[in-house]
């Protein structure tokens, strides 16, 4: 619309040129958006003009909100152009300025020009206001439409912020894809994440992005040392536009020279008052903002804390399962281990079923995550045993009924006292059915075929060929041919007998 309005005013009043600078609240200045020439060129390469308030003619009327003539701008102390100013004007001699309004807030500052000296009218003057307050509503306008889309895209981009988040624990995940919406959002040439390590107190480098070259993983930050150490330990934003002007300098171990940053902002990350790192956005030119945009890079220093800390809980929280699902494991172990000194006769048979049923499991395709209730109801196979008494347990001779009835009592025993076990509920299936049989004869309940379960009916081929090859007070360990050609003859009656013929082939195959 710029050059329409200029093009429009000049020939409304038969001018030669024209100009528009608008207010830049990032800068706190009046920076040039276009010249028409008297040649009738539009240049929009002009955005190094720029006004500071109250300063030559621009910064007159926009302070003031008032008409300035100029009869000779080489004569006007009030004008002072800029040397690039002083280059567009040689052909011209006498010009106009009105300020565009937009809401009784001046936006903006027109300037119409003459090859020639020139008085105007009261009548140019309401013509060129017309035209100023009408540029001045249609700019507001479409600065309000600008200003909308890139707060729908902002609130769009801290939407999938919030979906990375919430569905992934994954954090160098989050932070690449939060790193890639706030280059984009803040228009920065880099932006980059440095995590807070309390153990040294020291920042390091997590992810970044737009960088020429790639910052050192191993990268450690003191809070001493850097631009994002002083962000971190003032615990606010550490705002640097211009560093050269400033006198700032990043140190040797913050960043590479070949980069040639001219500004920086830090933010730094905490959530429920713990500093989680900082999030810094680099630009190679010098780099003023606004009051939202400062906002905005806030908020994303939320989002960017938020999933820093989600990620941590989340990690410690695994971290402590694991450790505690370990501390289950050898609870277990002690248990089993302690069931096989009290059961002298067969001592390290827990152990080598636990491992044979493991592997016959494993060669039939077991799912993972069902190998480890396996395990822990092959060690916990016999702990029904604690409710059967000593003088039946470890008795040498053979058992009478009464014995055999009290004895075969320990699979339910079992049961009784796993089932209130909630973590032990899915390893119930060995410790309760590992004594039932193929053709039903078994017990405690007299399952049939198929509807003993399979880690039972793994187990319960594993179990007997152990036993048969151990040394017993009663017998000696058989030969492993023996103990084989044993499981055949059993097989469909006491043992599934596609179970037998894996188990065979995996010893054969182990000798």
């Amino acid at each position: 619309m710029l050059p329409l309005f200029i093009q429009y005013a000049a020939q409304a009043v038969n001018a030669a040129a024209g100009s528009i600078y608008l207010w830049e609240e990032a800068g706190g200045e009046w920076v040039s958006r276009g010249w028409m020439t008297a040649d009738g060129r539009w240049q929009t390469d002009t955005a190094d003009l720029h006004h500071r308030p109250g300063e030559g003619v621009t910064g007159w009327v926009g302070e003031r909100g008032e008409i300035y003539v100029t009869t000779d701008w080489r004569a006007d102390p009030t004008n002072q152009p800029l040397p690039r100013e002083m280059e567009l004007l040689q052909r011209l001699t006498s010009g106009i300025s009105l300020p565009l309004k937009a809401e009784e807030r001046i936006i903006g500052v027109m300037h119409i020009w003459y090859a020639e000296r020139r008085e105007f009218s009261a009548e140019d003057k309401r013509l060129l206001t017309a035209i100023a307050d009408m540029a001045g509503s249609a700019m507001q306008r479409a600065r309000l439409h600008e200003e909308t889309a890139q707060q729908v895209q902002r609130l769009t981009a801290l939407r999938d912020i919030d979906r990375a988040i919430a569905s992934s624990f994954d954090l160098q995940l989050t932070l690449n894809l939060f790193l890639t919406h706030t280059r984009e959002q803040l228009q920065a040439d880099a932006v980059n994440i440095l995590l807070f390590d309390p153990r040294t107190c020291a920042l390091q480098q997590a992810a970044g992005r737009g960088f020429r070259s790639a910052r050192p993983s191993n990268l450690n930050l003191r809070l001493d040392e850097s631009l994002a150490g002083r962000a971190a330990l003032k615990r606010a934003l550490v705002a640097i536009p211009d560093l050269d002007a400033a006198g700032e300098k990043f140190s040797p171990s913050e960043l590479l020279e070949s980069e040639n940053f001219k500004a920086y902002y830090a933010c730094p990350l905490v959530v429920k008052g713990e500093l989680k790192g900082v999030l810094e956005v680099f630009h190679r030119a010098p780099l003023f903002v606004t009051s939202s945009w400062l906002d905005f890079f806030e908020t994303l220093a939320g989002q960017a804390a938020i999933a820093i800390d989600n990620a941590r809980l989340f990690e410690n929280l695994g971290r402590s399962n694991l450790e505690l699902t370990l501390a289950y494991d050898e609870t277990i172990e002690g248990w089993s281990r302690a069931l096989d000194l009290r059961d002298k006769e067969t001592e390290g048979h827990t152990r080598r079923v636990t491992e044979l049923t493991l592997k016959l499991a494993a060669q039939l395709g077991i799912p993972l995550a069902d190998m480890a209730h396996i395990r822990r109801g092959a060690l916990l196979h016999d702990i029904g045993k604690v409710g059967v008494p000593d003088s039946i347990l470890l008795k040498p001779a053979p058992l009478t009924d009464e014995e055999q009835r009290i004895m075969r009592q320990h699979p339910q025993f079992a049961y009784d006292m796993l089932a209130p076990i909630q973590y032990l509920r899915p390893a119930l299936a060995i410790p309760y059915c590992h004594h039932e049989k193929w053709d039903g004869s078994g017990y405690p309940r007299g399952l049939k075929g198929e509807e003993i379960p399979l880690p039972a009916r793994i187990f319960a081929v594993v179990d007997v060929y152990d036993a048969l090859t151990s040394d017993r007070p009663y017998r000696s360990a058989w030969l492993k041919e023996k103990a084989l050609e044993y499981l055949r003859q059993q097989s469909g009656s006491f043992f599934d007998p596609q179970l037998v013929e894996k188990f065979i082939s995996l010893i054969e195959r182990d000798e």
